[in-house]
């Protein structure tokens, strides 16, 4: 079992801190072995097994529980109100008036509360007016490319030496970094990898989105995912979508394309990154784009080839790293260019990543380079490529090897 220490790391800060933790994530990305790795720690710091509370409100034993008063009840029969109890509650937005009880845990000094959800509807939704200050989100993503290889132990016969970091890479690509990927590619069983992730979808889909969003035409939705997927590190907007659409055959309206890809954010799928004017240092309301959280989703339910399109689904990975990494990532506009992301760390100081496939054509190089040159402050620049060769610097900006960039400690 891989250990998720960016976020083990973050639940160890916070413990018996006075705010509710609340875990955000898709589906099947790892939230509850989080949960139980956790779990483990807080048995082997001396907490007693009694004083851990631990449910799963997907599973089919605890529907009866699925009611704020009746769950609320519950806990309270199993808490030892003289000790501190750390209370576990897996999707949590499974609960009727869930809010309530959120707050009502939350109030009791003997209870160390800690929730997950696969939706960030419940983050939009009363709770957030309710809890307001009371709580901290740690979003948790598929694999990153670190952890993937820390638990990547596919054989490989064909020689003696096992696999490079590059042909790992290409795995990544390929596949994807949900935890049970990796399982199943350890394991040999390739073959099911494009099973269990059509099933993963088709759950987030139809459970999490045209169901609880009560979606009339599955048709037009399931139309626009695609769209989506293959739009992947293209500028686009609800207009032009809606567009693009229409001129396919599949008439759609601006604001049916405006809700749906809501739905499509708050369940997770897709990430969106909004346009930075670094020139006039602001924001721009339109033109952004949007980034999967995974790339197995493509080769899984929409049969691409992981060479398709490589140089967007490298951008894809910088910036899902970039926000594992707890930076604020935006994309970037200078005068008529564009920056492929601008970003402000955790320390308040502002970077800026171009992302190419191979920068080793002079002209390709130059292409890179010229946004960078377009910028008049001193800030940090680096150009991210799959070529391998040593860290080189021109003008300041360094040249990186993403795989090497990837593995960063």
């Amino acid at each position: 079992m891989i250990k998720r220490e960016r976020y083990l790391e973050k639940l160890r800060n916070l413990r018996d801190v006075n705010v509710i933790k609340v875990v955000t994530g898709i589906r099947r990305a790892g939230k509850s072995t989080l949960f139980k790795q956790f779990q483990e720690e807080l048995l082997a710091s001396g907490v007693k097994a009694k004083n851990i509370i631990s449910l799963n409100l997907e599973e089919l034993e605890n529907v009866p529980l699925l009611n704020a008063y009746v769950l609320n009840d519950y806990i309270m029969k199993m808490v030892d109100k003289k000790q501190k109890n750390y209370v576990f509650l897996d999707e949590i937005q499974m609960v009727s008036e869930f809010e309530r009880l959120a707050d009502s845990l939350f109030v009791k000094d003997f209870i160390d509360l800690y929730i997950t959800g696969s939706n960030a509807y419940f983050l939009s939704s009363d709770l957030a007016t309710l809890l307001t200050g009371r709580y901290i989100e740690i979003p948790v993503m598929p694999f990153s490319f670190a952890e993937f290889i820390s638990g990547y132990s596919r054989n490989d016969f064909s020689n003696d030496f096992g696999r490079s970091k590059a042909e790992i890479f290409n795995d990544y690509l390929t596949y994807g970094g949900f935890p049970e990927v990796l399982n199943l590619l350890n394991a040999g069983k390739e073959n099911e990898i494009k099973n269990y992730l059509s099933s993963v979808y088709s759950t987030i889909l139809e459970k999490d989105i045209m169901k609880r969003n009560k979606i009339r035409s599955k048709f037009d939705f399931e139309n626009l995912a695609k769209f989506m997927f293959d739009s992947v590190g293209n500028i686009v907007s609800p207009n032009n979508i809606a567009n693009a659409m229409t001129s396919a055959g599949n008439k759609i309206n601006k604001e049916t394309v405006d809700n749906y890809l809501s739905h499509l954010t708050d369940s997770f799928i897709f990430y969106y990154a909004q346009r930075y004017d670094i020139k006039g240092k602001k924001l721009l309301q339109t033109l952004g784009k949007f980034y999967a959280v995974d790339l197995g989703f493509l080769s899984a339910v929409f049969n691409r080839n992981s060479q398709f399109n490589m140089g967007h689904n490298l951008e894809n990975i910088v910036f899902l790293e970039l926000l594992r990494r707890g930076n604020r990532v935006n994309i970037g506009k200078t005068d008529n260019t564009e920056i492929d992301f601008v970003i402000q760390t955790q320390q308040g100081t502002t970077e800026y990543i171009q992302v190419a496939w191979t920068a080793k054509e002079e002209s390709t190089f130059e292409r890179e380079m010229r946004p960078f040159e377009m910028i008049k402050d001193f800030n940090k620049r680096i150009l991210l490529t799959a070529d391998i060769e040593p860290v080189t610097n021109y003008k300041g900006i360094q040249k990186i090897n993403v795989i090497d960039w990837l593995l960063e400690k």
